[in-house]
């Protein structure tokens, strides 16, 4: 893994997330540094796109501190939080499917920060995408549209990016070209929070991991730390 310089970009203090009543995240404490691939595993329903949502400022309503690059997000419009630096590749992808390939990208430019990262660095990443540009979204595969989706959001030059079970119902094979962009993506010094029910994916590219249980971190640290029969264990709350 490469190494990360320590300065903390994102910190979650005793964070919960409701809707209406019902609270799908109690208590959570986490952070990502720069640089630095952070994985949160968990069955589905233990709360891992509910924090994510409350990151990007999606949620009903966020008790405790959600803090990026030591400013406190609380009462951010979504719009105001990605163009200072935070992106999300949501769960399903979220692609217009009457736009072209090219149309889906560049909407990320269009709403994140300015930066380094250009249509061009996209298509190097994907070249099937640059054969595909002309062509609507609906008319591409479920492993291209997640490479759409991933590009858009690489496209807002985010500095922390959140992705939301981008290896959901995709092949083996599409799912390892993802995650190998996700590597290169960490050497330009982006900050990633990545969330999967696939323990040893995640796992595989983390520098450290927290387990959510029922909405709470029931198990944290880095992999190379914590046997696989432990994380069961508390993935499953055995």
């Amino acid at each position: 893994m490469a190494a990360t310089n320590g300065r903390e970009l994102l910190s979650i203090e005793k964070v919960s997330v409701f809707y209406d009543q019902f609270r799908a995240v109690q208590e959570v404490d986490l952070a990502v540094s720069v640089g630095e691939v952070v994985s949160i595993i968990g069955a589905n329903g233990a709360g891992k796109s509910s924090l994510l949502k409350a990151i990007i400022g999606r949620a009903d309503r966020v008790d405790g501190a959600i803090r990026y690059d030591g400013k406190d997000l609380a009462g951010r419009s979504t719009a105001e939080i990605v163009s200072n630096g935070i992106s999300l590749v949501p769960e399903g992808r979220r692609l217009f499917p009457t736009l072209t390939v090219e149309e889906n990208l560049l909407l990320g430019w269009e709403v994140g920060r300015k930066g380094e990262i250009r249509l061009d660095d996209i298509y190097g990443y994907f070249p099937i995408l640059r054969q595909r540009r002309r062509q609507r979204a609906r008319e591409l595969s479920g492993g291209e549209q997640q490479m759409v989706a991933l590009g858009r959001a690489l496209l807002a030059n985010p500095r922390l990016l959140l992705c939301d079970e981008i290896s959901l119902g995709l092949a083996p094979i599409v799912v390892n070209d993802l995650y190998a962009i996700l590597r290169t993506i960490r050497a330009r010094g982006i900050g990633m929070l990545v969330v999967e029910q696939d323990i040893t994916r995640s796992l595989a590219v983390a520098d450290r991991f927290y387990c959510l249980l029922e909405g709470s971190v029931s198990l944290a640290g880095r992999p190379a730390e914590v046997s696989h029969d432990i994380v069961l264990k508390h993935y499953f709350g055995l």
